[in-house]
Order: structure tokens, then C-alpha cells, then sequence
């Protein structure tokens, strides 16, 4: 049954308010999954603070033509067109979409059309790029233990003369015991 204009008018609100949190869109080609895959997909997106949406093309253009991305057109898209929110982490909806596609029979069923970052629209090429960067958290880490090493290597040292020191001193009192 089609949808009234009211629903839509509703599934467009819904759509920009989605737009304007997200961080960044990628835009799947979704075929048929099984119930089972499509919850697994949403429960992984869920948990990366991202959620994936299937509307028609057209709603999807009027939604990004109200966010100010007017440059965009979601027609040129073949086949079905899925948008995949990622609203904390900007590589997030890329990496679960990489990470699901990495069983063989679900390869043909989700597929990278591409994408917007930073309010730019970004090439299937490059979402997948994008999906093999680590995350936030990865970096952040990293960036962490980088800059804790020095320290911590000073550190060390420091605590390398003290037991040089009592290895020493424990020594010398073993020898006079004797």
C-alpha cells in the first residue's frame, strides 16, 4: 500500500534530522538479506552508535536537498540505495559494512555506492579506504602509548639505577655475612 503524504512528510523529517547528526552517510546497494543478517547488520551498526535506512531515492534526494547537500542525487545510484548514519565515529558505518561483507554470500547482497564526509560526497573507492582505517578509539590510543613512551622509558631507567643499587648494596651484605 503506498505510503499517504503524511507518512512521508514524516519519513522526510525523519531523514533530515539523520542528515544533519550524522558525521557521515555511506550509501549501500542493498539487495535481499535474510531476517537473521539484517538484524545482525543493525544490531552491529547499533553498537557503533550508527543505523542504516532504506527509503525511496526520491525521498532521499529531498532530504539532502533540505540539508543543504544539493549536489547529490541518489538516482544515479543502481538498484536499491541503503543510507548508513555513522553518528559518533566517521568510520564506523564503513567498517561494519566491510566487516559484514566479509562472508562470502553477503558479498553480492550489500555493496559500497559511496558516501558523504565532511559534507563532501566521497566515491565508493573511497568509503572502502575509509572502512580499513582504524577507528577513533584505535587512534586515540595509539596517540596515548606514543606519547606515554618517553616517559615511561625515563621511567624505567630511573628504576634501573635503584636496582642496580640494591643489587649492589645486597651484594656487599652477603659477602660480609659470609
Amino acid at each position: 500500500m503506498p505510503k499517504s503524504r503524511e507518512q512521508k512528510r514524516d519519513v522526510l523529517a525523519g531523514l533530515t534530522d539523520k542528515i544533519g547528526r550524522a558525521k557521515s552517510v555511506v550509501f549501500a546497494k542493498y539487495g535481499a538479506l535474510k531476517v537473521k543478517d539484517a538484524e545482525k547488520l543493525r544490531k552491529d551498526l547499533k553498537a557503533e552508535k550508527s543505523e542504516i535506512y532504506v527509503a525511496k531515492k526520491t525521498l532521499f534526494n529531498i532530504a539532502f536537498k533540505n540539508s543543504g547537500l544539493e549536489n547529490l542525487n541518489v538516482r544515479d545510484f543502481d538498484g536499491r540505495v541503503a543510507a548508513v548514519f555513522g553518528y559518533e565515529d566517521e568510520v564506523a558505518p564503513a567498517k561494519v559494512i566491510a566487516n559484514f561483507r566479509k562472508d562470502k554470500e553477503k558479498t553480492d547482497k550489500i555493496d559500497f555506492l559511496g558516501g558523504i564526509l565532511e559534507n563532501k560526497l566521497i566515491t565508493a573507492a573511497e568509503v572502502s579506504a575509509l572502512s580499513i582505517l582504524p577507528s577513533k578509539q584505535e587512534l586515540y590510543a595509539k596517540l596515548v602509548g606514543s606519547i606515554n613512551a618517553p616517559v615511561s622509558g625515563f621511567v624505567n631507567v630511573l628504576a634501573g639505577n635503584l636496582r642496580a643499587l640494591a643489587n649492589v648494596l645486597t651484594a656487599i651484605k652477603d659477602k660480609k655475612q659470609v
